[in-house]
């Protein structure tokens, strides 16, 4: 198969240094690509959100199958225009991406089809929105309803802090379209936990659990970033939890999209609560992302053993039913490494060195988020977040050891890291 993968941070490395391993696959492209993913695909200069010139792209290269990475292509609707050229691809249609690509479409489908998730209100006039936080009041959560990068979202601990949330979004419009709506709903306290699952429109098949670190310093403090490092599995999701999100939710939420006339094929990857209760820990649904995440992609290909491709083929053709994947016992841990600043400005074009050292180590893969080579052939970091280093070892810790041996070969100033990454699972002995 001619295989095209659509992105260019840590999640489509992962996916292609997976993708490229498998003896199904011919000939490996990805577009835009970066420095690291140059190394398993020829990279094609075509952004992401770029959807003609990547259907002009996928037909004229005859390409077999196309994996889309990123959500902002999902909903604009990449699928769609790519399965009416001909090309079979991976990843829901504009009206399934809905699920993440509107915070309130996913909460109104929870209601309607007995989802557990965080009691809510959605709000297109900001004078209802205030009146409803002043009549709840804090701690309380203000989202956006669209598409914000990751950024949309206010944990508010006072009503105050809710208050100014609304104002950027809906007065400032600091996230243009996206902010016209808010979803208002209530705090949730307990411990976040990620939770994957194939989908091929009937059947969902359920990957392993992952945890990430959101906050951008040591001791889960300082700003939210778009995750600063993870690991696999997560411990706080037993088989009898993960038994329970499937039944309460991704199965539920499978039927309800297919009833609604959006029938969902990719990959739900649903952000989860695992709240204290009365009868013992309980998950609830914080969010549907309808892609991998980013970094729990990395851990999770560095933890499967099976081959990839059938599978992400097997959910667009609709025959997960006959499937079943392997994975590693050992657990998989990613430690970010992000330019200085971030995520708040950081400068871009800073020289990466030492990256051949750390890659020799053992079962550790560096995956490229943020990175372009120079001409003359430097490795540059170009985002914020930047470098995915990951290792898979018998236990966290001894995969957390593994990962720091590595980003400690690695020399670039100019960037940061977290240095307690797996402290939860580590803590729990």
């Amino acid at each position: 198969m001619k295989v095209l993968v659509v992105g260019s941070g840590g999640r489509e490395h992962a996916l292609c240094w997976a993708i490229a391993a498998s003896p199904l696959c011919d000939k490996l492209y990805c577009a835009p690509g970066n420095a690291g993913i140059g190394r398993e695909a020829e990279c094609v200069p075509i952004k992401a959100d770029d959807l003609d010139g990547i259907v002009r792209f996928a037909t004229s290269n005859a390409i077999d199958f196309v994996v889309v990475g990123p959500e902002q292509p999902l909903v604009l609707g990449l699928v769609d225009r790519l399965e009416a050229a001909g090309i079979k691809t991976f990843g829901p249609t504009a009206a399934a991406a809905a699920l993440e690509g509107s915070k309130g479409f996913m909460k109104d489908l929870c209601a309607k089809y007995g989802i557990p998730t965080a009691a809510y209100g959605r709000f297109t006039d900001a004078a209802a929105a205030r009146d409803f936080v002043r009549e709840r009041g804090a701690p309380i959560v203000v989202k956006v309803d669209g598409l914000a990068a990751g950024k949309g979202v206010t944990i508010a601990r006072t009503v105050e802090e809710a208050l100014a949330a609304i104002d950027e979004a809906m007065v400032d419009a600091r996230f243009g379209s996206a902010g016209t709506e808010l979803v208002i709903e209530e705090f949730l306290d307990g411990e976040e936990v990620s939770f994957f699952a194939l989908v091929d429109g009937t059947t969902a098949l359920p990957l392993v659990s992952a945890q990430d670190h959101k906050a951008a310093f040591d001791g889960d403090t300082g700003p939210n970033t778009g995750g600063m490092g993870a690991y696999s599995p997560a411990p706080v999701m037993t088989p009898a939890l993960e038994a329970r999100v499937m039944r309460e939710m991704i199965e539920p939420t499978v039927r309800g999209m297919a009833a609604e006339g959006r029938p969902f094929r990719g990959v739900l990857f649903a952000g989860l609560m695992i709240v204290d209760t009365p009868e013992g820990p309980a998950p609830k649904l914080l969010e549907y992302n309808t892609r991998f995440g980013d970094p729990e992609t990395q851990v999770l290909m560095k933890r499967l053993m099976s081959d990839v491709l059938p599978a992400l083929v097997a959910s667009r053709d609709g025959v997960l039913k006959n499937l079943q994947l392997r994975w590693y016992d050992d657990s998989a841990l990613c430690v970010v490494m992000a330019a200085r600043g971030y995520p708040g400005d950081y400068r871009k074009g800073t020289e990466i060195q030492g990256l051949d050292e750390a890659g020799v180590l053992p079962d550790v893969s560096i995956f490229h988020a943020g990175t372009v080579l120079s001409a003359d052939g430097h490795v540059l970091a170009d985002g914020g977040r930047v470098l995915g280093v990951t290792a898979i070892a018998p236990t966290v810790r001894d995969a957390q050891s593994l990962a720091y041996e590595a980003v400690d070969r690695i020399h670039w100033p100019e960037g940061f890291c977290r240095r307690d990454i797996g402290w939860r699972a580590i803590g729990r002995g």
